[in-house]
């Protein structure tokens, strides 16, 4: 049974930065593409960041361009979100997904790709305060 969890989340003031994890265990997700994505309360889930199998494409949400970097360790099994000038508009609950298996292996990432995940976690909630 594939699980995943995020941990790194917490309270951040204003201009502040954390770094999410996410490990995976029960089998390697070193062919997916990763994803991570943020819920709010009373707002739509939207896709923050991703990247490809082997770290050569990445995507970002335009909110979190230069912001935050996503990254991984398929030696570790494990995916990463360093969050930098956190905004308190960033305050979320912050899940991290394996993109399905139909996109094994993919060197890009289409919009199709960031909304069909296999796996994903129970989040970790980040929270900006103003």
């Amino acid at each position: 049974q594939v699980q995943l969890v995020e941990s790194g989340g917490g309270l951040v003031q204003d201009g502040g930065s954390l770094r999410l994890s996410c490990a995976a265990s029960g089998r390697t997700l070193s062919s997916y593409a990763m994803g991570w994505f943020r819920q709010a309360p009373g707002k739509k889930r939207e896709v923050v960041a991703a990247i490809t199998w082997n770290s050569v494409n990445t995507y970002y949400e335009d909110s979190v361009k230069g912001r935050f970097t996503v990254s991984r360790d398929n030696a570790k099994n494990t995916v990463y979100l360093q969050m930098n000038t956190l905004k308190p508009e960033d305050t979320a609950v912050y899940h991290c997904g394996a993109i399905h298996g139909a996109h094994y292996y993919k060197d890009y990432l289409s919009p199709e790709m960031l909304t069909e995940y296999d796996y994903w976690g129970q989040g970790t909630q980040v929270t900006v305060s103003s």
